[in-house]
């Protein structure tokens, strides 16, 4: 019988920390899965959007503003990479994470409950714009707490796993946002679209907000001064003078953020931008657009786990990172000429998921590769900040960089050398950036 006993207690503890594990997971991926169910419906939206906050005369200058108005949240996200980050690095992830899930639903409020041009003037746009702000600033924390938060809350193995749940809940997230817009597309007409039906979406959103802030007011904290308490951490203020907190390494930081341009560039040009593109320039039906977004998002979903424990088998992080940067880089011409020369669906729905399972395969990789190379004092700062910077500008406003260098170019080509560029940035960045180890 005493025998058996501590096996029990050994099982139940170990079960224990699975479901802590599980919800762990839950709470840190539902806030980044959000703002991608936001970006996604967003996208599908926007030319309504345009037509109700920014009568302009012209739909294409309300679509334009529209989507103007959305890359506005991305300028703010360095700025709230840096405020909650250091809030995440002082007060403890848990507190920023809560923080962050509350904004983010509140900016997603604004938006789907925003009385319209017609009814309030000039003051509806200056919603949708401070909706906008909100979400760019919330998720410009988000990333950097939220991924610190799974990195730390298991052991050096499982890094990669676990970090691999933030890409998978993007995945999630940009799959449910193209059914759910989809399914209201086929199932309202346009003038109830026009009425309500666009905002039962950012609804949803708003619902969710509770349920993460739940969630994430119950986590365990990983911080150590954040989770020993507030006596102790005044108990630690003279030991703190003595050994002041690390600095972050600037170094690092531009090495990191043209480490994630690559993966960024992927993403928002081949989801996000692509199918629009294919219907101007081949004529191909509007429905590629939920295709090609289903397709990256089944990808990852289902992919990014298998890619987190592969990077958890492999004794150095950047393998992953220089094998798959050199595969995309060889298959990224060839894709686009596979296109132009067999324009169908078939041929689109092959490029997004190989493009975007390579992406997929050394996304967790990377992120525990700059999570490591940081102290803790100074990592969800950190991170935030490098994936901000390469999200602002390579991501954000990759739709209009890439439409203004087609423009110029009349180049079909035009977004392959866009990531072509981006993916040989990428490529120093991982060259450049130092590996601290699994250990660190």
């Amino acid at each position: 019988m005493n025998a058996i006993q501590p096996n029990a207690s050994a099982v139940a503890g170990k079960a224990a920390g699975q479901r802590a594990s599980r919800r762990t997971i839950v709470a840190a991926a539902l806030g980044n899965g959000l703002e991608f169910f936001d970006f996604t419906v967003y996208s599908f939206f926007a030319a309504l959007i345009g037509k109700l906050f920014f009568p302009t005369g012209s739909e294409a200058a309300a679509l334009m503003m529209s989507l103007a108005t959305f890359g506005v949240g991305f300028v703010v996200r360095p700025l709230g990479s840096i405020v909650i980050g250091a809030y995440a690095d002082r007060a403890g992830r848990k507190q920023a994470l809560v923080l962050t899930v509350s904004l983010m639903a509140l900016g997603t409020g604004m938006i789907g409950l925003a009385p319209t041009y017609a009814s309030i003037g000039l003051a509806a746009p200056v919603l949708i714009v401070l909706g906008r702000l909100l979400q760019g600033f919330s998720a410009g924390g988000e990333v950097g707490a939220a991924t610190t938060l799974l990195m730390e809350s298991g052991s050096a193995g499982r890094r990669g796993s676990l970090v691999s749940w933030q890409m998978a809940s993007q995945g999630g997230a940009a799959l449910a946002g193209a059914l759910v817009a989809a399914t209201l597309s086929r199932y309202l007409s346009h003038e109830a679209l026009l009425a309500w039906g666009w905002r039962v979406p950012f609804l949803i959103g708003l619902l969710i907000g509770p349920l993460g802030f739940y969630l994430r007011r119950n986590l365990d904290e990983t911080l150590p001064a954040a989770r020993n308490g507030q006596e102790e951490t005044h108990g630690l203020a003279s030991s703190s003078a003595a050994s002041p907190k690390p600095r972050i390494e600037w170094r690092q930081i531009v090495a990191g953020t043209m480490l994630v341009i690559g993966g960024t560039s992927t993403m928002y040009v081949i989801v996000f931008f692509l199918p629009a593109f294919l219907t101007l320039t081949t004529g191909m039906p509007s429905a590629v657009s939920l295709l090609a977004g289903c397709t990256a998002g089944l990808v990852l979903l289902v992919g990014a786990p298998f890619a987190g424990r592969l990077a958890d088998r492999m004794p150095r992080r950047k393998t992953v990172l220089y094998a798959m940067s050199v595969v995309s880089l060889a298959v990224l011409l060839p894709a686009f000429y596979a296109i132009k020369s067999w324009p169908s669906i078939g041929t689109v729905v092959l490029v997004v998921f190989v493009l975007t399972a390579l992406m997929t395969t050394s996304s967790p990789a990377g992120f525990v590769l700059i999570l490591e190379a940081f102290k803790p004092e100074v990592r969800a700062t950190s991170l935030g900040v490098i994936y901000a910077l390469g999200v602002t500008v390579f991501g954000g406003f990759a739709q209009l960089i890439v439409s203004a260098l087609w423009r110029l170019s009349g180049s079909f080509y035009a977004p392959a050398w866009y990531m072509l560029v981006c993916g040989l940035v990428s490529f120093a960045g991982v060259l450049l950036f130092k590996e601290a180890g699994h250990g660190a």
